[in-house]
């Protein structure tokens, strides 16, 4: 039989290795690697998947540009005054009043018009891309977080679960595993459907395997089946003593979210969870007719706004939320025009939108650029690199030097202050080297004067300041500070007012904190 049509056609969970031939792995590392992500490291990083193209000029929509917006789209344009304002340039669909609560109390994050250069508007080759991580005019056949995964566990299905790893690595929430998990030969995240209810596979053959290819394939799938019963166990056993705080909408994602943090509140050590909303792919009746409010995107808006409060709430009641940030990802926006079926045809770029009480709150970027007149086929340009966010997640979430996740993402990538890691430590890669970094300044919001106060136990220090786009504007200071408390004092009159990130890097820790120039 063969492995994907195995794991595509069994209900029950297990892990599906693929044999796939990858982008070759470059040893160096691997040992920092473990150290920051599995002994050092107690984050989960939380992948909502919004599957056909999600129209994000109707998600996250550009009040600043609401003219031209209606001249392009006013068969679905959505009327000025229901739309949920967060500020003067932006607001929300009137369907995601649940997440302006998250982002009311910086709890949300909006990334705007992420993408990549030459951007494909095939939904499965763009889909490969965003979870491969890879350049458009190249094919890659693992995904980011296997290649992550796989430089720390190169031996793995084999041997695995054991003493010092019991746990899965990353769960795909559903039938089928994410590609975002694809090592070179193997897939490191298992499929699960129901937690509470994990039906052991059959395995009873003993009989000897030949020494054929046949012969491999059955001595593959006996390991897969072996490794599935054994996670399996582990999985109830976290659903068991797990637990849910919120009340859930009946709906799908609402569901694979509950599951989520019923694992995470039962003590489950799988570090990456990925769900998944389809949908998105809104070429007709994307609204009413008669009232844009409503019709199947307003519909999906809400499915993801309920879901999202419901999960970080739970997650909150249960004083789990600082382990935790959950973000989406779809594989391309919808064009600026709208077409004559009351819908919107593949695009380029859109936001992305993080969640949790570790990340910096608002939106990061300027408003999308809208054309005067755009063109049938115009989509919106991009301002950030996917592959920007991966790595700063990696960096910032999981403690990943940035040597690594160069290699991991084989190119390099723009640093993007979206975690600020809860007043804590980033832990680099020798656990025992973390401490707690306290800083902030005051006052904030500032004129020209501010004070970067910060406690440290000594060594390196290096202070940059980075532009609401994430570019690094300036080093504040890179030197040598003894243990203890410093203040530094920084003049600002240069700057234009706005928002402004200050990212502090020692030997054994990070902080990333925001700065308000008034």
């Amino acid at each position: 039989m063969n492995r994907r049509k195995f794991i595509r056609n069994t209900s029950s969970f297990l892990s599906v290795p693929l044999m796939l031939r990858g982008l070759p792995i470059a040893a160096a590392g691997s040992q920092l690697f473990y150290n920051a992500i599995e002994e050092g490291n107690d984050k989960v990083l939380v992948l909502v998947q919004l599957n056909g193209g999600n129209d994000g000029l109707n998600t996250i929509i550009p009040l600043d540009k609401y003219d031209l917006l209606a001249n392009a789209r006013s068969n679905l344009i959505i009327p000025e005054n229901d739309i949920i304002k967060a500020n003067d340039l932006t607001g929300f669909h009137p369907s995601l009043s649940d997440l302006k609560s998250l982002y009311d109390d910086a709890r949300m994050t909006v990334l705007h018009d992420v993408g990549y250069p030459n951007q494909n508007r095939s939904h499965f080759r763009s889909t490969d891309i965003w979870t491969s991580g890879s350049p458009a005019d190249e094919v890659w056949t693992t995904g980011w977080l296997g290649r992550y995964l796989e430089d720390c566990h190169p031996s793995y299905p084999e041997d695995f679960p054991n003493s010092s790893f019991p746990d899965p690595f990353a769960l795909s929430i559903g039938s089928i595993v994410s590609e975002t998990c694809q090592g070179t030969i193997t897939n490191f995240s298992l499929a699960l459907t129901d937690p509470s209810s994990i039906v052991p596979l059959n395995n009873d053959a003993v009989d000897e395997v030949p020494d054929t290819p046949y012969g491999r394939e059955l001595e593959f799938l006996r390991t897969t089946i072996d490794q599935a019963n054994a996670y399996g166990e582990i999985i109830s056993d976290a659903a068991e003593k797990g637990s849910n705080d919120s009340i859930y909408p009946n709906t799908a994602l609402a569901e694979q979210l509950k599951a989520i943090a019923l694992l995470v509140s039962g003590g489950l050590g799988t570090k990456i969870y990925i769900a998944n909303l389809g949908g998105f792919d809104t070429h007709a009746n994307q609204v009413e007719g008669n009232d844009t409010r409503q019709g199947s995107h307003a519909q999906l808006m809400q499915t993801l706004s309920e879901a999202i409060f419901a999960f970080q709430e739970d997650l909150k009641s249960q004083g789990l939320e600082e382990r935790v940030i959950t973000m989406t990802f779809s594989e391309f926006g919808r064009r600026i025009r709208s077409n004559g079926s009351l819908g919107t045809d593949h695009g380029t770029a859109a936001p992305m939108v993080f969640f949790g009480s570790c990340i910096n709150g608002g939106f990061i970027g300027d408003s999308p650029l809208i054309p005067n007149n755009p063109g049938v086929s115009d989509g919106v340009p991009m301002q950030f690199d996917f592959r920007s966010v991966y790595g700063s997640i990696l960096i910032d979430w999981f403690g990943i030097e940035t040597q690594i996740v160069n290699n991991i993402l084989q190119d390099e990538f723009t640093y993007l202050p979206i975690v600020n890691a809860c007043g804590q430590t980033t832990p680099t890669d020798d656990p025992e080297l973390t401490e707690v970094l306290k800083v902030h300044n005051y006052p904030n919001p500032f004129d020209n004067w501010t004070t970067i106060s910060l406690e440290t136990q000594g060594g390196n220090m290096r202070i940059s300041l980075y532009d609401a786009l994430g570019h690094e504007l300036e080093v504040i200071t890179s030197r040598t500070m003894t243990a203890g408390s410093h203040e530094i004092k920084y003049e600002g009159s240069h700057l234009v007012p706005g928002n402004y990130f200050c990212r502090v890097i020692t030997e054994k820790a990070s902080r990333t904190f925001g700065m308000i120039k008034v």
